[in-house]
């Protein structure tokens, strides 16, 4: 996606708490191209090796649950563009009408391969596609669904500046959000309450210190956590 003047932001994001993180970005523009090359070169690399390990794990859901191979929820990413994600179905093919956005360590619509595939971060590969298409990057905040984002402030807002991520500092520290919802009487409202903030904070300390080698230390650290 093209980057834009501050003036052709959406009205939404032309505000002095938006404009402070758009000067800092504006003086690492070569950087920002060379994280675009990088996201479209090892995007399509990986894509075709792991193709056919992704084709196993397809069959695998289809075999375990009624429904579809992919979940595609709309997502928001870079100056506020909707768009599909693109994951591996985890739950139960009717899952958004029977809960919240947010899901629980035990949440019973998770099926026995989507849980699997959560515990490795395996539902995650098809945003392989999402990175090629350039509608998310391999760092970047993590992509909300519309209605939390409605819930940002203005510096918030700020994170949509870049594309959405598959990874993010944030995720890291919080890769165990779903325990962390466990028990609670209102899972949603504890996550918008308490959780997302939190996140927005690490997410806007990392867009405040963007560099190239920071994206690479958090994809290592990301690989780290996983394992």
């Amino acid at each position: 996606m093209m980057r834009r003047t501050f003036d052709e932001l959406p009205a939404g994001m032309r505000h002095a708490e938006v404009k402070r993180y758009y000067d800092i970005l504006e003086k690492r523009r070569a950087a920002l191209r060379i994280k675009r090359g990088f996201d479209v070169f090892f995007s399509a690399v990986l894509l075709g090796i792991l193709g056919i390990p992704m084709l196993f794990i397809a069959a695998a859901i289809r075999l375990d649950s009624p429904g579809g191979v992919f979940y595609r929820q709309v997502r928001i990413t870079q100056y506020g563009k909707r768009f599909r994600i693109h994951k591996f179905r985890t739950m139960r093919k009717d899952a958004d009408r029977i809960g919240t956005a947010v899901t629980v360590s035990e949440d019973p619509r998770i099926t026995r391969v989507g849980r699997f595939l959560r515990k490795y971060r395996l539902d995650e590969l098809p945003q392989l596609i999402d990175v090629l298409e350039g509608n998310m990057s391999f760092v970047g905040t993590r992509p909300e669904v519309p209605q939390y984002v409605k819930k940002y402030t203005k510096e918030m807002r700020a994170t949509l500046l870049l594309p959405a991520g598959i990874t993010s500092a944030a995720s890291i520290e919080y890769k165990d959000e779903a325990s962390l919802l466990d028990g609670a009487e209102d899972p949603e409202k504890v996550y918008i309450r308490r959780i997302l903030p939190e996140k927005m904070k690490i997410n806007l300390r990392e867009l405040e210190c963007f560099g190239l080698l920071r994206d690479l230390g958090t994809m290592f650290r990301t690989v780290r956590a996983v394992l």
